[in-house]
C-alpha cells in the first residue's frame, strides 16, 4: 500500500486549513475536493482540531487527512487515534518525532537548519518541512542547505501562494508545497467556499503545467 508521503508526492500541494467553527469543516473540504485536491491537513492551532480531524475522517474517508502544528505525543497519538494518516510539526522536536517513530506514524518534521536536517537523517528521515520558507530565505537558502545532503526532500511551507508555488515545485529538492492561501481564515470564516474551489483549480491547474 502507498505510503501517505507517497502520496504527498503524488498530489505536491498540502491545504493547511484552521478551524474555528465546526459548521465550516465540511464546506471546506467538499469546496477542496471539487477544486481537485484530495488532501487536508488540519492544524492544531485551536480547540477544534480533534473534533474537526475525526469528523473530516468519517465523512471523507478517502481523503490523505493529515495533522498540523504536532507540538506534543499526545497530540500525535489523539490525531492518529482519530483517523491522521500523517503528522506533521512546525519544529524538530526530537520527542515527538522519536515517538512517532516508534509507533509507526508517518511524520514530517520541520525544521530550516543543516543541524535539524542531521537529527532527522540519524533518525532515517528524508522527506522534511521546510518552515518558514519565504522567511528562511526561500529557495536560494533550500539549494544552499540541500548540496550537502542529497537524499533530502522539502515540503516548502510558510509565505507560499500562487506567485511563487511553480517556482518552488520546479525545483528538484522540493517533493511538495503546503500552505493556507487556498483555505484562509478570510475565505472560511465568510463562507466563500465557491472562491476555495475557483482557487483551489487555478492552483491545480499551475501544477499541471509544470
Amino acid at each position: 500500500m502507498i505510503s501517505p508521503i507517497e502520496k504527498i508526492k503524488q498530489i505536491k500541494i498540502i491545504p493547511i486549513i484552521t478551524i474555528h467553527r465546526m459548521k465550516d469543516v465540511i464546506p471546506v473540504i467538499q469546496a477542496l475536493l471539487k477544486g481537485g485536491l484530495p488532501v487536508a491537513e488540519i492544524t492544531f492551532r485551536t480547540d477544534l482540531a480533534i473534533e474537526a480531524i475525526s469528523l473530516v475522517s468519517g465523512k471523507f474517508p478517502d481523503l490523505l487527512l493529515g495533522a498540523g502544528t504536532i507540538l506534543t505525543p499526545d497530540q500525535a497519538d489523539e490525531a492518529y487515534a482519530n483517523g491522521a494518516k500523517f503528522m506533521v510539526t512546525p519544529g524538530f522536536n526530537s520527542r515527538v518525532v522519536d515517538h512517532c517513530l516508534e509507533r509507526d506514524i508517518p511524520i514530517i518534521p520541520g525544521l530550516n537548519s543543516p543541524t535539524q536536517i542531521e537529527q532527522a537523517l540519524e533518525r532515517g528521515i528524508d522527506h522534511v518541512k521546510f518552515f518558514p520558507a519565504e522567511a528562511s530565505g526561500g529557495l536560494p537558502f533550500i539549494s544552499a542547505i540541500a548540496a550537502p545532503y542529497r537524499t533530502v526532500r522539502f515540503m516548502a511551507t510558510g509565505g507560499i501562494n500562487n506567485t511563487n508555488l511553480r517556482k518552488y515545485l520546479s525545483n528538484p529538492f522540493i517533493f511538495a508545497c503546503g500552505g493556507s492561501w487556498m483555505v484562509n481564515k478570510e475565505l472560511i470564516t465568510e463562507s466563500r467556499f465557491d472562491d476555495i474551489t475557483r482557487i483551489v483549480k487555478e492552483t491545480v491547474e499551475s501544477m499541471q503545467e509544470l
